[in-house]
């Protein structure tokens, strides 16, 4: 019997729901993250900073940063004198990150915003990035728009995400791992079902990988690409601004 999300499967739920659900998890997000997928998830991330093409002293924003592994990855990158600015819809994902960093003693400046409505300049920033967040929001179209009108001329937006897998091994692995295993051990380490019931469903409800480059270009990204990652399970697109 497959776990329920808690969430209408047909419909993409409320924005406050899914902002609660984040907070509840908020102290345990990053251990969820190293066991699902197996530590992989830092390595993707690289492979992400590398195609934003970030170099030393560089700014660059990051969307749906979550508890701020991106947006780190990318301070690595820029040193100590680039900028890095990171914005997310939950204040407890914000807090866990805010602790990271000074832990980590990266400086990363963490705003709450929205992302289909940034609140910065055009041309802001080299390159803008958003890691395993895109999916929780229903307009993609106007998401991939702010990133694009914060990039200067010549910057990138990258995007990585789960994505479901074309080739024929993972496509079994696939829906084992996030219909029965991911929720079973989203409630052992969670403690929160509903949770980890709603990743599956976020992932069905996700486009595609070459569907998600034709968002991207639609929104007025140049040269869009992608690689899949882990078989196939992972995307990671990136295109330019004109």
């Amino acid at each position: 019997m497959k776990a329920s999300s808690g969430f209408p499967s047909s419909s993409f739920p409320e924005p406050a729901r899914v902002r609660a659900m984040f907070g509840d998890i908020a102290g345990r997000y990053d251990l969820m993250n190293t066991v699902m997928t197996a530590g992989m998830h830092h390595r993707w991330r690289r492979l992400g900073v590398e195609a934003a093409a970030l170099t030393t002293g560089g700014s660059a924003l990051d969307v749906c940063s979550g508890t701020g592994d991106f947006a780190f990855a990318l301070a690595r990158a820029a040193g100590p004198l680039g900028t890095v600015t990171a914005v997310d819809f939950s204040r407890r994902m914000l807090a866990e990150a805010r602790r990271k960093g000074g832990r980590a003693g990266l400086n990363v400046d963490f705003r709450w915003g929205d992302a289909t409505s940034l609140e910065f300049d055009d041309g802001s920033f080299d390159s803008c990035t958003v890691g395993f967040g895109v999916r929780n929001i229903p307009d993609l179209h106007a998401v991939f728009s702010e990133m694009r009108r914060v990039v200067r001329p010549g910057g990138r937006v990258v995007c990585l995400e789960i994505t479901r897998p074309t080739r024929t091994p993972f496509r079994q692995f696939y829906g084992v791992w996030f219909d029965r295993v991911v929720p079973a051990v989203g409630r052992m380490v969670s403690r929160n079902d509903a949770a980890y019931g709603y990743l599956p469903a976020s992932v069905r409800r996700f486009p595609p990988a070459d569907a998600l480059a034709a968002v991207m270009k639609d929104a007025g990204i140049a040269d869009v690409t992608y690689k899949l990652l882990a078989g196939s399970i992972i995307a990671l697109h990136w295109g330019s601004v004109r």
